[in-house]
């Protein structure tokens, strides 16, 4: 199975809530969009989603979001009126599309804005906001994987956090061999299919998601 950083039942209202709190701090609270991302990656708010936690997936409003973010990041307190809006605002779909990538990658928001500003998000909004949310992924995805060269493989260990020794101790694959299939060193997808299915099993993913494309 494919690791998603929670369970779905969460992420429709979870990427609303994002949506929500992008398009209020920026249009309402005229706080520019470069700074909101610093003050949510730096906020507890971010790692509580990452996290999971049900309150700060689909118990907050995207306002409640805000002020939480703004608080902790400054603690300054956001208090305008919520502004009427015919439809989502670039700054909603923001939001949205982040926090769906956030879900389908299990990667952190500050590995995702390290990799993606707030004006590469306003370009993307143009040619995607009316795409299936898979495509913004699969852009994204690539522009992670060119700017931090991570394997898949390390990437599901770290997530599932285990170490390379442990990895190694527990699916009967050398040492060697995981860290230079981490390392690029040694090209996963000619691996044996009796290794990659110890891997996989141990890790809890499937051998596809293992493979580099």
């Amino acid at each position: 199975m494919t690791i998603h950083a929670y369970q779905e039942t969460y992420l429709s209202k979870a990427q609303a809530s994002l949506g929500d709190a992008f398009d209020y701090a920026i249009n309402t609270c005229e706080i520019p969009g470069e700074d909101f991302i610093k003050f949510f990656t730096a906020s507890s708010v971010s790692k509580r989603m990452e996290n999971g936690e049900p309150a700060f997936l689909a118990g907050k409003s995207g306002i409640e979001i805000a002020v939480d973010v703004v608080l902790d990041a400054t603690g300054k307190h956001l208090d305008r009126e919520p502004q009427e809006h015919m439809g989502r605002s670039r700054e909603y779909w923001i939001g949205w599309a982040v926090c769906y990538y956030q879900w389908y990658s299990a990667r952190s928001f500050s590995d995702i804005f390290k990799v993606l500003s707030f004006e590469d998000l306003q370009n993307m909004y143009y040619t995607l906001h009316e795409a299936d949310i898979t495509k913004f992924a699969d852009i994204v995805d690539d522009k992670m994987r060119d700017h931090f060269k991570e394997t898949n493989l390390k990437r599901i260990r770290t997530i599932y956090g285990c170490t390379q020794a442990e990895l190694s101790e527990r699916s009967g694959v050398s040492l060697r061999s995981i860290q230079m299939y981490e390392q690029r060193n040694k090209d996963i997808n000619k691996a044996s299919v009796e290794a990659l299915y110890r891997i996989s099993k141990v890790l809890g993913c499937t051998i596809e998601d293992l493979l580099e494309k």
